[in-house]
């Protein structure tokens, strides 16, 4: 049962909150403001006040009558990756043991009666784990749930026992299989009844049944507490086995669990233990070296990025106000590692004591935050918020919103591509609807040399690669106006380079300018190229200045930044 909302919460808050998550826990990526309302139990007007000022942050997209969430959404998730400072820490250690042992490695936070996946180091093969960074799964089923168990207060157990009750197939866990079938599902189907003879009272709520679920997870609870470690032995599927250690910060609590995971193809639970426990203990003596030697985290910014209080303005009563605040105070937690006090948020965010107080109350509440005594931090919980999901999205699922967005603005065909060899390879792209348009597909691949964005990628490569993929390509002159001569292509990429931009005309085909700007991330790399693409009839350079490039460049940014923000902590690769 949900606790009742302190009087000093931030209802707008919450129920934009509870939209994002609605949107992130439903199957369908689109969700219609009518099913919002319907999951969350909010007025309909009030899911559309919700809905609006979201779209306006970023962070929802509506598409005709849909919504959809935006990879913006996963810097919540960021932010609680970066201020527990956990991935930036023991990352390397766990690529570096899966390359070792070659099998999967995750790292795992407690997440209240689950288990979160804050790092995935998978092996590429046709059965491998397909877990993902913030997938939460149930304590009971997986390796670390038992570590974490350890430690658990008697209140946290009866949490656990109340969820057991009320979810006995798990169906709150999306990530794993639901409990239907045989075995241990057969156990699931009796839990189900024996909730209903609590219901009626005919059975003790706090008893545990021998040889239940339950009984069994307490079980292993007691032999992790005595042997340091946890094994699965197929709890979550068939054929999935892993062994887990638990890692420990400076106090010795236990802050996260290392795991290896493995098929049972490769490995019984007994041998995977054999093989990898060694390896496993030497990484996390090396974990908890590199945790003590985190350097004490700076003072936080003097200001983060907070929403543009002239929305307030322009849409009146339709924009949330509170909503945007409560959200920046969020984002303000991750600005740093650890704990942030009060003073130091309300100073981040720009808002009053009061306010930033209220809202912290709220998420706090909520379960995305704690009170510490040094300040306020985040807790796993926020990557309930759709990181998982987000985090899968391909690079044209990224790019395509901006692209169309420029389309729209400049009626032209407008694509991304990135540096695959001596050519470009287009990764996405959007049509202008006109009768005269550039036919080109997602996968078409161009000599770099004689496109735009091949010019805007070559002029990005240090120069020693620069000078010898000068050397190397044989240039031929496709039209007659391509630049085919090393001298005059040195100069091309001389002045892509300097001006932040290319222009062909005419020299991949005749009647076909373009013009391209970079993709850079969140350090500046250039990554991928964005251009659009235009009959030579309407490509005058004068036009293509004026009017083309400003809006490209802006479509470029918002890109790379949608980019950044998937990759931070999942190491996505343009694909």
């Amino acid at each position: 049962m949900t606790a009742p909302s302190p009087d000093e919460s931030v209802r707008p808050l919450e129920r934009g909150l509870a939209v994002l998550r609605a949107m992130a826990a439903d199957p369908s990526p689109r969700q219609r403001p009518s099913d919002l309302a319907r999951e969350t139990g909010l007025a309909r007007s009030t899911v559309d006040r919700v809905a609006t000022t979201l779209v306006r942050l970023g962070l929802l997209r509506s598409d005709g009558r849909d919504l959809l969430l935006t990879p913006r959404v996963m810097g919540f998730g960021n932010a609680y990756l970066a201020s527990c400072g956990l991935p930036e820490a023991l990352t390397p250690h766990a690529l570096a043991l899966a390359d070792r042992l070659d099998e999967s490695v995750s790292i795992a936070v407690p997440d209240q009666d689950g288990v979160r996946f804050i790092t995935q180091a998978p092996r590429r093969r046709s059965m491998a784990v397909s877990f993902r960074i913030g997938d939460l799964l149930p304590a009971e089923r997986c390796a670390p749930g038992a570590l974490f168990a350890t430690r658990w207060t008697e209140a946290e157990r009866d949490r656990w026992l109340t969820r057991r009750r009320t979810d006995p197939l798990d169906s709150g866990f999306p990530a794993v299989p639901r409990r239907t079938g045989t075995g241990d599902d057969r156990r699931a189907e009796a839990a189900v009844i024996e909730a209903d003879s609590i219901e009626t009272g005919s059975i003790e709520a706090g008893s545990i049944k021998a040889g239940s679920i339950e009984a069994d997870f307490e079980e292993r609870v007691r032999t992790a507490r005595e042997t340091g470690l946890s094994v699965d032995d197929q709890l979550i599927e068939p054929g999935l086995v892993a062994v887990a250690l638990p890692v420990r910060d400076p106090s010795g609590a236990t802050v996260c669990a290392l795991s290896v995971v493995s098929h049972t193809s490769r490995h019984t639970a007994t041998s995977l233990a054999q093989h990898a426990l060694p390896r496993m203990r030497a990484t996390v003596d090396a974990m908890e070296h590199a945790l003590s030697r985190q350097t004490p985290p700076p003072p936080p910014p003097d200001t983060v990025a907070a929403f543009d209080s002239s929305l307030k303005e322009e849409l009146g009563s339709g924009f949330l106000q509170s909503l945007a605040r409560g959200l920046d105070v969020l984002r303000a937690l991750g600005s740093r590692r650890g704990a942030m006090s009060l003073a130091d948020t309300a100073r981040a965010t720009g808002l009053p004591r009061a306010t930033a107080r209220r809202a912290l109350i709220t998420l706090q509440h909520l379960g995305y935050a704690a009170a510490e005594p040094d300040g306020y931090r985040l807790l796993p919980r926020v990557m309930d918020l759709g990181f998982a999901r987000l985090s899968q999205l391909t690079t044209a699922q990224i790019a395509r919103p901006h692209l169309a967005a420029l389309v729209a603005q400049v009626h032209e065909s407008a694509s991304v591509a990135v540096l695959d060899g001596d050519d470009i390879r287009y990764v996405a792209r959007v049509t202008a609807s006109r009768i005269m348009r550039v036919d080109i597909t997602v996968g078409t691949r161009f000599p770099a040399y004689a496109t735009s964005m091949g010019r805007v990628l070559l002029a990005a490569l240090p120069e020693p690669e620069r000078l010898d993929h000068l050397r190397r390509v044989a240039l031929h002159r496709i039209t007659p106006h391509t630049k085919a001569t090393v001298p005059a292509l040195a100069r091309a990429l001389a002045a892509a380079a300097g001006d932040g931009w290319a222009l062909v005309d005419q020299e991949l085909e005749e009647g076909l300018c373009s013009v391209a700007v970079p993709v850079t991330d969140d350090h500046g790399r250039v990554i991928a190229a964005a251009n659009v693409a235009l009959p030579a009839s309407r490509g005058t350079a004068d036009r293509i200045h004026d009017t083309v490039l400003p809006p490209l460049r802006e479509a470029a940014r918002r890109i790379g930044a949608d980019l950044a923000e998937v990759a931070r902590f999942t190491g996505s690769r343009i694909r």
